[in-house]
C-alpha cells in the first residue's frame, strides 16, 4: 500500500507513550483525566436509556433535549446566545476539534496555536492538510494578543485558544480573550476556543470568546467536568454557516454521538452540580500541595490557575522526565507539547493524595542526585 504523506508525518502522542510505558509500582502523573468515578445520577441515566431501548441512531446534531440543555448552559454560564440548530453533539471534544479545524482549513492554510499547547492541535491541523504554526507563550505561559497578531499572515485560517490550558494550567484574562476574539474577527479568520477545563479554575475567571464575536467555534465536553472521559461525549457551538459545513463531515465520519452517552450528558448538564464543586476543591487542594512541594525542592514554576496540570521548568525536559521515570514517577516531557516546551515537564495532579506525596518523595531523590546539580 501507499500511504498519505501528510499522515505519515504525524508522530504518536507523547502523552500516550509515557502512559503506556509506566512500569509496575510507578506513580503515573502523565494522564489528563480526573481520578474520580462518573457520578451516580449520570450512570443511572445511562442505564435507564438502555432499559428503555435508546440504543439506535440519533439525529446527526444530537438529541434535541441535550442540544437545548447545552444552549441554556452556554447562555447561563458563558454568555453565549445560540439556538439548538447552532449546537452539534460530537464523540468527545476530540471530534469537535477536528470538525472545527477541518471546516476552516484548506490545504496549505496556517492555523495558529499555543506552543507549548495541547498535543492534538498540531496533528489535527496536519490531518486537514493545513500547516500548524506555534505561537510562543509569554512569561506567564499565556497567549499574548500582540504575539498572535505578529504571526497572522494571508494564509492564516484560524487561531486556537485553550483556557484553562493544557499543559500549562494558565487562564487567560477577560481582556486577553476579548482581544483574541476581536483579532480573529478583524482579520476574517476563525477562533477555535477549547474550553474543556472551564470548571476547574482556582484563580481568575473563565471567559468564553464566543460572547464577543461571531467568528468563534466553541468546543467543550462533559469529559473533564463530570469525570466522563470514556463516555466520549463532546459538543460545539458555532454560527449556523459553520455548523452546516461541519455537519458535512460529521455525518459521514461519525453519523452521531453515542445515544446512551447523550442521555448521560443530559443528566450531567441538567442535574446536581455538587460533584463538580467537590472535584474542583480537591484539585485546588492538590495543586497547592504540589506547588509547595515543588518549590521546597527548588523547582522553577508558574503557579497554574486552572485545569489539573503543573508545567515546571526543569532544564532539559526530555532528560529530566527520563530520570523521573527511572525513579518511578511518570511525567510528560514538555517537548510533547511543542518545540518551545522542551525546557519543561507536565505533571498531572489528577491523582490520589498518596500518589502525589510519594511522587514528591521520589522527585526529591532525583533532584538531589549529582547529575541534577
Amino acid at each position: 500500500m501507499r500511504f498519505a504523506k501528510h499522515i505519515m508525518g504525524i508522530e504518536s502522542s507523547g502523552i500516550r507513550k509515557c502512559f503506556d510505558g509506566a512500569g509496575p509500582g510507578a506513580v503515573n502523573l502523565s494522564i489528563g483525566q480526573p481520578d474520580f468515578d462518573t457520578p451516580g445520577h449520570i450512570k443511572e441515566a445511562a442505564i435507564r436509556a438502555i432499559e428503555r431501548g435508546m440504543t439506535g441512531y440519533t439525529p446527526n446534531l444530537g438529541i434535541p433535549e441535550l442540544r437545548a440543555a447545552i444552549c441554556e448552559k452556554l447562555r447561563r454560564e458563558n454568555g453565549i446566545t445560540c439556538s439548538a440548530d447552532q449546537v452539534m453533539v460530537t464523540s468527545g471534544a476530540s471530534e469537535a476539534l477536528f470538525l472545527a479545524i477541518a471546516a476552516v482549513t484548506s490545504p496549505g492554510d496556517e492555523v495558529l496555536m499555543p506552543d507549548p499547547g495541547f498535543v492534538s492541535y498540531r496533528p489535527l491541523v496536519q490531518t486537514a492538510g493545513g500547516r500548524p504554526v506555534g505561537v510562543p507563550l509569554d512569561q506567564n505561559l499565556k497567549l499574548s494578543v500582540d504575539t498572535v497578531a505578529e504571526h497572522i499572515t494571508p494564509r492564516t485560517s484560524a487561531i486556537i485558544v485553550n483556557s484553562p490550558a493544557n499543559p500549562t494550567g494558565a487562564v487567560q484574562s477577560k481582556s486577553e480573550i476579548r482581544g483574541l476574539a476581536e483579532l480573529a474577527e478583524d482579520n476574517g479568520i476563525a477562533l477555535i476556543s477549547d474550553e474543556v477545563y472551564e470548571h476547574f479554575i482556582y484563580e481568575g475567571e473563565h471567559v468564553s470568546p464566543g460572547r464577543y464575536s461571531e467568528s468563534v467555534i466553541t468546543v467543550n465536553a462533559v469529559s473533564k467536568t463530570y469525570a466522563m472521559t470514556g463516555w466520549r461525549l463532546g459538543y460545539l457551538a458555532a454560527p449556523q454557516e459553520a455548523i452546516d459545513v461541519m455537519l458535512r463531515i460529521h455525518q459521514y465520519i461519525q453519523a452521531c454521538a453515542s445515544s446512551i452517552s447523550q442521555a448521560a450528558a443530559l443528566a450531567a448538564i441538567t442535574g446536581p452540580q455538587d460533584c463538580v464543586r467537590e472535584m474542583r476543591e480537591t484539585f485546588q487542594r492538590r495543586r497547592d500541595v504540589m506547588v509547595r512541594g515543588l518549590r521546597d525542592l527548588g523547582v522553577d514554576l508558574v503557579v497554574p490557575k486552572g485545569a489539573f496540570y503543573i508545567f515546571p521548568r526543569v532544564g532539559d525536559g526530555d532528560e529530566f522526565a527520563a530520570r523521573l521515570s527511572s525513579a518511578g514517577v511518570i511525567t510528560v516531557p514538555g517537548s510533547a507539547f511543542g518545540a518551545n516546551g522542551r525546557p519543561y515537564i507536565r505533571i498531572s495532579y489528577a491523582a490520589s493524595d498518596e500518589s502525589l506525596k510519594l511522587a514528591l518523595e521520589r522527585m526529591k531523590a532525583v533532584i538531589n542526585t549529582p547529575e541534577a546539580r
